[in-house]
């Protein structure tokens, strides 16, 4: 039986999210259709455009991104904090902008006074402040919008995405920083790209090219540990120093790319060990990760943490999580 998607998106168990969409037809999302020569490629800036965009009204960041031609990957923070800080107004705010036609437009147009709500209102204010830090919302927005738009350029009508994105609960730091190097070598991995720099539409590439030009990050993404400037974006950095990561992510790729298996050079073993990953078995790890979990990723205890949490009699992915984590 699947497990529900309350019990997988629980945000007092967990902030950080993996989530992936498929598209359903064979005209794919984006790329070259080999059949009829046509380039879908332009739909790939509709969707990291607007994936950020959203984080602009949703409590939610951007740690890591890979758009593929017929699927794409997020890895998403959940901001809570930031959430229940909002005013009412600020919410109000925030909804009536995603949804122009909702009662929280009517609200902002009718005036109505914040310091003395009605039952009513206090009540869509709170579903909406829960809708705002709600991953499944933040999903269901970016996929429908790309779909309404692509099924315009298509002349058709119909499903785009097939059925309900998947998405994996990242219990810990190792499972966070596994799943966006997963993420950003997806297009090594598929033969699309021999080195981080050159994998077009990914949040790598994206994160090199801000640092090679002495850019900041857009507010959109999270930052890691040394890029941290007191901001609220900065206030859960990611586990890792920048350079670290940049180096970790270009040597795993050289090794998929050059289709070699085996542990990690010596010198970058220290960066996985501090975040409990096996070193010797890395390649591996990078490649099976996300296949390797159904719905929960993690070190072994996390694993077993979150079983308790939710009084499951065992949760798939603690055999992988032995193998993969200390």
């Amino acid at each position: 039986m699947p497990t529900p998607r309350k019990d997988i998106v629980n945000l007092d168990l967990c902030q950080y999210y993996h989530c992936i969409s498929r598209c359903v037809r064979r005209a794919f999302l984006c790329g070259q259709d080999e059949k009829t020569g046509r380039s879908f490629d332009h739909r790939k800036e509709w969707l990291v455009n607007l994936m950020h965009e959203l984080t602009q009204f949703f409590a939610i960041r951007i740690c890591a991104y890979a758009v593929m031609s017929n699927h794409y990957h997020l890895v998403l923070f959940v901001d809570t904090e930031e959430a229940l800080e909002w005013s009412d107004q600020e919410v109000v705010m925030r909804w009536a902008s995603l949804f122009p036609m909702s009662k929280a437009r009517i609200y902002l147009e009718k005036g109505i006074n914040f310091e003395n709500l009605k039952q009513n209102h206090i009540n869509n204010i709170h579903l909406w402040r829960k809708q705002l830090m709600d991953i499944s919302w933040f999903m269901r927005k970016l996929n429908e919008t790309i779909a309404r738009k692509a099924n315009k350029e298509d002349e058709c009508t119909g499903h785009f995405w097939e059925s309900r994105f998947k998405s994996q609960a990242l219990l810990d730091d190792s499972a966070l920083l596994a799943c966006m190097a997963y993420v950003d070598l997806n297009p090594i991995r598929a033969g699309m790209s021999t080195t981080p720099e050159k994998s077009d539409f990914t949040s790598i590439q994206q994160r090199i090219q801000a640092y090679q030009n002495q850019q900041q990050l857009p507010e959109s993404m999270c930052r890691f540990e040394e890029e941290s400037n007191g901001n609220r974006e900065d206030k859960h950095p990611l586990p890792c120093k920048q350079l670290d990561y940049f180096e970790l992510v270009d040597t795993t790729g050289r090794l998929i790319a050059a289709n070699k298996k085996g542990a990690i050079p010596s010198h970058l073993q220290p960066i996985l060990e501090r975040l409990k990953i096996k070193s010797d078995s890395w390649t591996e790890t990078i490649t099976n990760l996300s296949q390797s979990f159904a719905y929960f990723m993690g070190r072994p205890e996390s694993i077993e943490k979150c079983r308790t949490a939710l009084e499951k009699p065992k949760i798939h992915g603690l055999k992988q999580s032995k193998q993969y984590f200390y």
